[in-house]
Order: structure tokens, then sequence, then C-alpha cells
């Protein structure tokens, strides 16, 4: 996510950089694995692996139009519970 008052030419810029580092993740996924393990308080290699193919996969770089409806679900359904204070309208840039 990424917050609307930063205005669209961050808001492309920003999301082109994480698109980036997503693809080059999943392009490199030794270093990616090796650089999360840093992070994974003695999480052996497989569980790291498994962990990391949770967020570097091709749904990471395109949702497609059933993910988006899921996020748009979610935050939907986190405002009728309370949890989120108003109505969020999700914008995929």
């Amino acid at each position: 996510m990424i917050r609307r008052d930063l205005g669209m030419p961050a808001i492309r810029r920003i999301s082109a950089l994480i698109q980036e580092s997503i693809s080059y993740a999943f392009s490199n996924t030794e270093e990616a694995l090796a650089y999360a393990l840093q992070f994974g308080r003695g999480l052996d290699a497989q569980l790291g692996e498994r962990f990391v193919s949770m967020y570097v996969n091709e749904r990471t770089l395109d949702y497609g139009e059933d993910g988006r409806k899921a996020v748009q679900l979610f935050l939907d359904q986190g405002h009728e519970a309370g949890i989120i204070s108003h109505r969020v309208k999700v914008d995929f840039v």
C-alpha cells in the first residue's frame, strides 16, 4: 500500500521499484532466500524457502482480477467488522 497523498508520480515510482524488487527476488531465489534467512531467527533453509515463496511468487507480481477483488473484499469486511474506521477504496497501480 502506498499513501495517496504522495502523489501519482511517487506512487508510480514506488510501485515500479517494489515490482522490480520482487522480480529480482523471483529471478534470484537463492540470493533472496539467503537474505531473508538473516532475519529468520533460526529458521532453517527449508522453512525459510517456504516462507519466502509466500511473498516471492507470480501472484506478488500481478494479483490478477480475482486477487484485486479479494483485497477489496478483505478491506470491506474489515470496515464492516469495525476494525477499519472508514471504508477504503483500493487503486491498483
